[in-house]
């Protein structure tokens, strides 16, 4: 049986420490994505799927931080590292703040990355093991297989659809910014994408009607809340 390989996002803009890194992490069995701007980062991690990033903190067009906060909107289990040349203790707390499950300081041995790594995995994988698969009060909605069910009866999901729905779902009760939500699904915030995505919330609407303890609501100015009744 063939084993899946772990899924890395490493963004790290000098050239020569990332292609170490990859070819590092290449030859111990990881799928290895490098990016060498921030903003490379989260437009790859929005069109792929990753089990860890690893994130330089000091990069340009998008630092390691916001990068990390956009990440943290879509998914808030898959685990991050980050990487920084600073070692200030202002620098550390605001790594963690921002959603980091470890924090290395260069220059520092591939062999502790890899140490770290593999203990960041081992702490989020009981967290992360049904990250794809969602209660929606009465309904259940799997996003790997695109597929919401309620009472027996399978409504199949088209992409965008699951996509939206994971987004509502990773923040359930919680408001969805709009224009981040386009940058996630459709990579773009202009005028027809916004109208597609408009379509696509009647749609979601439409497939959670049976359950009135259920409601995607629209936030003015803001987005969307998936507004879930607590029993």
């Amino acid at each position: 049986m063939e084993t899946t390989k772990t899924r890395v996002l490493l963004a790290e803009d000098d050239d020569s420490l990332g292609m170490l890194m990859k070819d590092f992490l290449l030859a111990k069995g990881f799928e290895v994505e490098l990016c060498v701007n921030g903003k490379k980062a989260f437009d790859t991690f929005s069109k792929k799927d990753f089990d860890l990033c690893i994130l330089d903190v000091m990069m340009p067009e998008k630092d390691g931080f916001t990068v990390a906060k956009e990440i943290r909107m879509v998914n808030k289990h898959i685990p991050i590292i980050f990487l920084t040349a600073k070692s200030m203790k202002e620098d550390i707390i605001e790594g963690f703040n921002k959603g980091a499950d470890d924090y290395i300081t260069k220059p520092f041995n591939t062999e502790e990355l890899l140490v770290r790594m593999q203990a960041v995995m081992r702490r989020i994988q009981p967290a992360n093991k049904d990250a794809d698969e969602f209660q929606v009060g009465l309904y259940h909605f799997n996003y790997k297989n695109q597929s919401l069910e309620f009472k027996g009866n399978n409504q199949k999901l088209t992409t965008k659809e699951a996509e939206l729905l994971k987004l509502l779902c990773v923040n359930q009760n919680d408001v969805l910014d709009r224009n981040f939500a386009l940058k996630a699904i459709w990579h773009t915030d202009s005028y027809f994408s916004s109208r597609s995505m408009d379509v696509y919330v009647t749609k979601l609407r439409k497939f959670l009607k049976e359950d009135p303890k259920v409601q995607i609501i629209n936030i003015h100015g803001k987005g969307f809340k998936l507004y879930v009744e607590k029993v």
